[in-house]
């Protein structure tokens, strides 16, 4: 988890990194986050990295930071499932603009996407 890109900020794929742990249920609500000395510790990162992802976070909704007690995953299941959705689109459109990248039509997107679900139902990723 300590390998980020330098085309985009590590506090955003830091945040970026949480949030998906959260949707796959790594990180489930109510979940302490770890101290952000720790978690700098933990990615190899300046702590002021993290305070900026769990600020990120917190103004997203994704988190709430408890007085004296820590930085906590929301408990709040409707930002939860915006950010499910959000994330969804973000990675479907990103899947897309590639595909049409490279030449290939909506329909054999579509047809494709529909063959490989269809060969792959029992395989899901967790």
């Amino acid at each position: 988890m300590t390998e980020f890109h330098s085309s985009h900020p590590i506090y955003l794929q830091l945040a970026e990194r949480i949030n998906e742990q959260i949707l796959r249920g790594e990180r489930k609500p109510g979940d302490k986050l770890p101290s952000v000395r720790e978690m700098a510790i933990q990615v190899k990162v300046n702590q002021n990295t993290v305070q900026r992802t769990y600020r990120e976070l917190e103004g997203i909704g994704t988190v709430e930071t408890r007085r004296g007690q820590g930085t906590f995953v929301t408990e709040n299941t409707g930002i939860l499932n915006q950010m499910r959705e959000r994330l969804k689109q973000e990675k479907i459109s990103q899947f897309v603009q590639g595909m049409q990248a490279m030449g290939f039509s909506n329909q054999e997107i579509e047809n494709g996407l529909q063959i490989f679900l269809r060969h792959n139902e029992g395989d899901a990723k967790p």
